[in-house]
């Protein structure tokens, strides 16, 4: 028995709701913004000022600086000028936008509910590969004894635990599933600058 297999199950029946490729389960949106910037080297990021206050943190931790500006969004918007998104706000049939690194939130307040989670949807078969060893410490999903590491990750995979409420849950998804929290405006906080 696999209990991984659970999160393999998540990740395609989420591919295929949203309509992407790839669908890569990790801890939290906020992880999968990270590695997004981490991946594509980011340098400076536009990012609206009314956000939550991991994304521009996320930017910087991957080396990028953080630029803000006044637009008013739902749903998701793009970390300009990279094809990377922040759609923790939505989880919609057929939202994926080829060509890009979609990051969705599965916390409490979000529209699948599981708790904590998030996920990163592409159509990028070289990002998939780099996702999935960089979430898992840099480790192939084969037993810790028989495998080779080939880079240093982080400790961000998804538990199976959650991938199986989230599994319980995706089946009760409408098409559209876009929430509209209120944040503060971030550009005000010398700390990202």
């Amino acid at each position: 028995m696999n209990p991984y297999k659970v999160v393999k199950d998540f990740e395609q029946t989420l591919a295929e709701f949203v309509g992407s490729k790839y669908a890569i389960a990790v801890d939290s949106c906020t992880n999968a913004i990270f590695l997004c910037c981490f991946y594509l080297k980011v340098k400076e990021v536009t990012i609206p000022a009314e956000t939550y206050v991991s994304v521009p943190c996320s930017i910087i931790h991957a080396g990028g600086k953080v630029k803000f500006e006044n637009v008013e969004w739902s749903g998701s918007y793009q970390l300009k000028p990279y094809p990377i998104y922040d759609s923790a706000c939505e989880i919609s049939k057929n939202m994926y936008a080829p060509n890009t690194y979609q990051c969705v939130s599965f916390s409490g307040n979000k529209p699948l509910k599981i708790g904590k989670g998030g996920m990163i949807f592409t159509d990028d078969p070289e990002a998939n590969k780099w996702f999935r060893l960089a979430r898992y410490e840099g480790r192939n999903e084969v037993p810790l004894l028989e495998d080779e590491f080939s880079m240093l990750g982080w400790n961000m995979y998804m538990t199976p635990e959650q991938a199986a409420r989230g599994l319980v849950l995706a089946a009760y998804l409408k098409d559209i599933n876009v929430i509209h929290p209120k944040y503060p405006d971030l550009s005000k906080n010398k700390i990202y600058n």
